[in-house]
């Protein structure tokens, strides 16, 4: 996509000389003869950078410049002036301006500080992505994939990472959807933009549409100002709606026509604003049944679950818990400059055998606290909560760690099996008497298939 640039002058040979020239450069430009007409076109539009004469009728240059920083605070203002008044391109640089140029201009020295105006706002906002990924990867959980169902996922998500669809992430809550999402935006096209990520439910449901679209000012109470919404904040990156099956009926028709269009209205406004911000959306609610409930538009579910992945609980992938367990402690030592290195066999023992019906997020919450707790270098069986240490010896708690990993690790393999055990047997080694009596008795005798994970056309469930 070839570079805005927004050429504010009321002289007009010279302005649409200006426009003539840059676009032969290969920039896409628009040429104003107000700071009105200028500022409402940047309302609209984002510019890459803007030029624009300190003359100019009703608001003057440096009014136009402040209104545009505050509009879009990394776009470069080059500013032109007559000789006589280079005191006020002075002021315009004390007021943010990047540069200026003398009239009459020279057009070579247009294009050069133009470039150079490009190459800067470009080199701002790659610092400020490797800032935001080096803060997000800190504070992120880590994604692991050692159990065979979470290799499923990663290698989808590896699959539809490349395409602009939307996608839509079901899954408990805890169990690691805005990993995936954060996943699916660092192998996108779109990972040199923004992640934003938004829960519906800590947004009011009067604000839903303001806070998704933006909206003008003064069209509710409290918008002293213009608001630009989520939306376009995340342009060329990726937006995650999470919980989207609590966002209210009456804005679900408007986030249809955004994702079928790729624009939207604000709040208050008259014109159409284009984005290219990729939207996933996840959730923890099973949305077919809202469909049937008619608490979701099914035209919306049937748009979201074209692409759709199911994020396993932590009791369906036991294989995953020992390496979460010691990625989350490397993350939990760092934030609290703690020297913890490891878990002793017993702490290990009990994190193998409990459920974890809160998922990777109760575990991160578990870990943290033994971080926190723990008086010397390794975490033990002490350190943690009374309802994982309990009061069980080591052996007992050998034995229900081993049980929990071999009932989650036949579940999974009859999973994907299509629960078909003759098949699931040969997979495992063992005969088919064998499994039957290990199903027996661990439980899973009338439950063979649960929560199955089959990778199937256009969707991972």
């Amino acid at each position: 996509m070839a570079e805005r640039i927004l050429v504010g002058d009321d002289e007009e040979t010279l302005r649409r000389n200006l426009v003539r020239y840059l676009t032969q450069q290969g920039y896409e430009v628009e040429g104003f003869s107000t700071a009105e007409l200028a500022i409402e076109a940047a309302t609209y539009t984002e510019f890459t950078v803007a030029l624009v004469d300190l003359r100019l009728p009703g608001k003057d240059g440096i009014t136009l410049a402040t209104e545009l920083f505050q509009r879009w605070p990394d776009m470069p203002v080059l500013v032109m002036t007559a000789y006589g008044s280079i005191d006020s391109a002075i002021d315009a640089l004390r007021a943010g301006a990047q540069d200026y140029l003398l009239k009459p201009v020279l057009l070579q020295d247009v294009a050069r500080k133009i470039r150079h105006a490009c190459e800067h706002r470009q080199l701002v906002r790659e610092n400020v992505r490797l800032r935001r990924q080096l803060a997000e990867r800190s504070s992120a959980a880590p994604v692991v994939a050692r159990s065979p169902v979470m290799k499923d996922v990663v290698a989808f998500i590896r699959q539809v990472a490349t395409s602009n669809s939307t996608i839509l992430i079901e899954g408990e809550s805890g169990s690691g959807k805005e990993v995936v999402a954060r996943m699916l935006h660092d192998l996108s096209e779109h990972r040199d933009g923004p992640f934003l990520a938004v829960s519906m439910t800590a947004v009011p449901e009067n604000l839903v549409e303001a806070c998704l679209f933006g909206h003008e000012r003064g069209v509710f109470t409290g918008a002293d100002s213009a608001r630009e919404g989520l939306l376009r904040a995340a342009n060329r990156g990726t937006l995650l709606l999470d919980e989207i099956g609590e966002m209210p009926l009456a804005h679900q028709a408007k986030l249809l026509r955004a994702l079928e269009t790729k624009e939207f209205i604000p709040v208050g406004g008259d014109k159409p604003v284009q984005v290219g911000t990729r939207i996933v959306v996840a959730s923890s609610q099973n949305l077919s049944a809202l469909v049937q409930e008619k608490r979701f538009r099914a035209d919306l579910y049937y748009r979201l679950a074209a692409l759709r992945i199911e994020v396993p609980p932590l009791r369906r992938r036991p294989e995953d818990i020992a390496p979460l367990a010691d990625a989350l402690l490397a993350r939990h030592t760092l934030a609290h400059s703690r020297p913890v290195i490891g878990f002793d066999g017993s702490a290990m023992t009990r994190l193998l055998a409990y459920d974890w019906p809160g998922n990777v997020r109760e575990l991160s919450n578990v870990v943290e606290r033994a971080t926190v707790i723990c008086a010397g270098k390794i975490i033990t069986a002490a350190d943690l909560p009374a309802n994982i240490a309990g009061t069980i010896g080591e052996d007992e708690g050998y034995q229900n760690a081993v049980a929990g990993f071999e009932r989650a690790f036949i579940r999974s393999t009859l999973e994907r099996a299509g629960g078909d055990r003759r098949e699931a047997a040969r997979v495992l080694g063992l005969s088919l008497a064998t499994l039957y009596r290990r199903l027996e008795k661990l439980g899973l005798k009338d439950d063979p298939a649960e929560g199955a994970a089959d990778l199937k056309e256009g969707s991972l469930t």
